[in-house]
């Protein structure tokens, strides 16, 4: 992987948009920095009665357009850089859907498969107390991410509810639904990122049946993405996890790999398919290929073997600024993270909006609602895309949020 900082990856890409843009320099400069970004230390007490520290972050990149949005990760490789790009590219997100909500996004330094499930609980609840005073329904709210699901935000909302002596549960997303989350919030991201794939290719004038297909990251996005896009008839030739790389040119089935996953911890191993490195499955000869893992996966030097048509981008800043600028020269279309991986965040406010309306949707209206709003937002970008001449659909991307944010903070008024 390669080691571009993913905030300074997020600002090229606005600089990018910007010049695209009859903006003010100052406000692009403004919606280049968080507006704030806390940084705590939690001290929990381990199973043996030791005491760990453990570095923690929230960034609260812009509220212009409504209560900062964003998930919650627990990872070892968690920054304050890479938190301050996620909530950047969280609020452009929004925008490009178009849901009133900003961008934030936060995350703990840890490794949770290291800890006991009463550990990660423990850790859980104190980041919810940390975060008490800056998190609410009409302010910030949290969700799911990397290493984190429902079982991690039934606990924030039920500290948050205990300290505050209310009941809120439009605090937090992502809950399971006995606890006020939405009918179809688990598969969300990877719909979204099928929806995106089926209409990049009725763009160019093709379909998704008889497609072959590589999925970097078999994790909840990438594994719904994988098994949707079968679905639709396409052919989904080989996966990956941090264990390796899985391939069989016949196709494999994304539920039985998914489920091999499960019981072994790992996709490799499964069945006769044969094993590759995580670089080989990114060069491999596909029509889609669809980076479902973590950012900066793909480098200028791993973009110059990349062989897919079409690049739909499941995880947070898959691809660095050097390997679009060499893909774009190769014309791969590619669909944005900030479209591409909206499912979530797009659904997630369907559950906050149940949440405040104490009234529940079923899956179908949920599923009908996204398909609505991510092949709505898809037109959106190809018709910026192609009346204003514009170099990719990643530009295209920016330039409709960034205008959208803008117009929200103009509109608002200028505070002395």
């Amino acid at each position: 992987m390669s080691e571009v900082n993913p905030f300074e990856s997020l600002q090229e890409q606005i600089d990018d948009a910007a010049a695209y843009l009859d903006v003010n320099d100052g406000v692009i400069e403004r919606l280049k920095h968080p507006e704030r970004v806390l940084e705590s230390n939690l001290t929990v007490e381990m199973d043996d009665g030791s005491l760990e520290r453990f570095r923690a972050f929230r960034s609260q990149f812009n509220g212009d357009r409504g209560p900062y949005k964003g998930g919650i990760r627990y990872h070892p490789g968690v920054s304050r850089d890479e938190v301050k790009a996620l909530s950047g590219w969280m609020t452009y997100k929004c925008a490009v859907v178009d849901i009133p909500y900003g961008g934030g996004k936060g995350g703990i330094v840890v490794d949770p498969r290291e800890l006991s499930m009463s550990e990660v609980e423990r850790l859980t609840r104190s980041f919810a107390t940390e975060l008490r005073p800056i998190v609410g329904p009409d302010r910030d709210v949290p969700a799911p991410d990397v290493n984190t699901g429902q079982r991690e935000m039934n606990w924030f909302k039920d500290t948050y509810e205990t300290l505050e002596d209310t009941v809120a549960p439009g605090v937090i997303t992502g809950k399971a639904v006995s606890a006020g989350g939405s009918e179809g919030r688990v598969e969300a991201t990877g719909r979204s990122t099928m929806l995106a794939a089926r209409e990049a290719f009725d763009y160019l004038g093709d379909d998704l049946d008889g497609t072959t297909v590589a999925v970097q990251g078999y994790g909840n996005a990438g594994s719904v993405a994988a098994t949707l896009l079968a679905e639709q008839g396409a052919r989904v030739v080989a996966v990956s996890d941090s264990s390796g790389a899985i391939y069989d040119p016949d196709g494999l089935d994304p539920t039985a790999v998914k489920e091999f996953k499960t019981e072994t911890g790992s996709v490799t191993g499964f069945g006769s398919s044969s094993e590759l490195t995580n670089e080989e499955l990114l060069t491999l000869d596909v029509d889609l290929l669809v980076p479902a893992a973590l950012e900066n996966a793909v480098d200028a030097e791993i973009a110059r073997d990349v062989a897919a048509d079409v690049i739909v981008e499941t995880a947070n800043g898959p691809l660095t600024p050097g390997a679009d600028d060499v893909l774009g020269d190769r014309d791969v279309l590619i669909v944005p993270d900030i479209l591409a991986n909206a499912g979530g965040v797009t659904v997630s406010y369907f559950e906050w909006v149940q949440n405040r309306q104490r009234f529940s949707w079923t899956e179908e209206r949920v599923n009908d609602e996204l398909e609505r709003a991510i092949t709505g937002a898809f037109d959106d970008l190809v018709s910026a895309f192609e009346s204003q001449d514009l170099p990719s659909l990643r530009i295209a991307a920016y330039v409709v949020a960034i205008r959208r944010v803008v117009d929200a903070y103009t509109d608002s008024g200028t505070w002395p």
